[in-house]
């Protein structure tokens, strides 16, 4: 299927050109002045290139191609003027990002060749963008697999956070949340770095000794260090480097940064992270609030105050999420959510809950219950 391109002007026959002209060579819509343009885009787009004349009423052509490019900025972009004016060349430019600019009367293999280079821009940013996706969603996946096998408590804890923020989100009308989801499922990516007796004396609450908790105090660190190479996650990474940060400014990591200056998403992250935390440790919701309000500058009182508001009918949510069904090992499956954790017959936390069963995960399972008893049964809930 050709790549589609919208021709916008205020001359009728103009537009009957167009279409007359380059319907052999694209897939040519036309839309009568700017306003219609927007209408058309909204109805039928995204366009691969629209090309527009510069001087219309209501809006100009760099007005109009500055709001596609605000809601549609993989668009491509021309102007076509009969105005060779270059003030009006360079605020087109600087304004709308403009691909060309096309001076009237323009020669139908002109307009034909400057219209199938914006197609073959248009096709390299889909290209790069869908790469940069599958890399991205790569990256956080493996990441994600990693702690949950390196440190399962931990990503027990960062599948509760997570939950807390699409909660949030959600009540809060939070813009870009899939930043804060991907900053809390790997708040806790930096465990990775922890020696194993380190890493039990953090899950069992036990003394550090000075050492100990430099370590501990640098997870967030190692995390935003292990995500600063991966395409888009500069933001997400600097959000895990604060999460830990008081309001007041204290706590880690130990420079000027402090109130407003902390980013949104690592106050956030840090009133969902306590509060997820005091209530693992056994106190209602009601109680852990109480007890967060206590802490004088700890949290950004506004976020605190919307996640009380946000988060007040949660747990029944919660407690809906964990019906599930009771299955042995030998029936575990790729797609099943785990209500409980898995554990050994000691005790030991294999898998937290709250995790879709993967492939690795699934094959881990299994080894182990060759190696060592597993405790059966096993709660999950089926998907639908």
């Amino acid at each position: 299927m050709p790549e589609r391109i919208l021709c916008v002007d205020d001359e009728a026959n103009i537009l009957a050109a167009h279409q007359r002209n380059l319907r052999k060579h694209f897939a040519v819509e036309v839309a009568l002045g700017p306003k219609e343009g927007l209408a058309v885009l909204e109805r039928d787009g995204p366009f691969a290139v629209v090309v527009s004349d510069m001087r219309m009423p209501v809006m100009d052509g760099v007005e109009f191609l500055s709001r596609v490019k605000q809601k549609w900025p993989d668009t491509v972009r021309m102007i076509l003027t009969g105005n060779a004016d270059v003030t009006n060349a360079i605020q087109s430019v600087n304004q709308g990002n403009i691909f060309r600019f096309l001076i009237k009367p323009c020669p139908t293999e002109q307009l034909a060749q400057a219209i199938q280079a914006g197609i073959t821009q248009y096709k390299l940013i889909i290209a790069e963008r869908e790469l940069l996706e599958h890399t991205l969603n790569g990256s956080i996946k493996i990441l994600s697999e990693i702690l949950s096998i390196v440190a399962p408590e931990s990503f027990g804890h960062a599948l509760k956070l997570r939950a807390l923020v699409k909660i949030f989100a959600t009540g809060c009308n939070l813009a870009n949340s899939w930043e804060l989801e991907i900053a809390a499922t790997l708040s806790d990516i930096g465990f990775v770095s922890l020696p194993p007796d380190v890493a039990v004396k953090t899950r069992t609450g036990r003394k550090l000794n000075g050492m100990e908790q430099d370590m501990f105090d640098r997870v967030p660190e190692i995390g935003r260090n292990l995500l600063a190479n991966i395409p888009r996650m500069d933001s997400v990474a600097r959000v895990i480097f604060y999460h830990k940060k008081q309001f007041n400014g204290l706590g880690f990591p130990t420079d000027s940064v402090k109130g407003a200056d902390i980013p949104q998403g690592a106050r956030i992250l840090k009133v969902l992270s306590d509060l997820s935390q005091l209530e693992t440790a056994g106190l209602e919701r009601e109680e852990a609030f109480k007890r967060m309000r206590e802490r004088d500058g700890w949290y950004d009182p506004a976020i605190l105050d919307s996640a009380a508001a946000c988060l007040a009918a949660e747990k029944a949510a919660v407690l809906a999420a964990r019906k599930g069904v009771a299955l042995a090992v030998k029936q575990l499956r790729i797609g099943q959510v785990l209500v409980a954790d898995v554990k050994l017959s000691n005790g030991q936390l294999l898998v937290g809950a709250g995790q879709e069963i993967t492939e690795p995960m699934l094959e881990r399972i299994w080894n182990f219950s060759k190696m060592a008893s597993i405790q059966e049964p096993i709660m999950v809930r089926l998907p639908e």
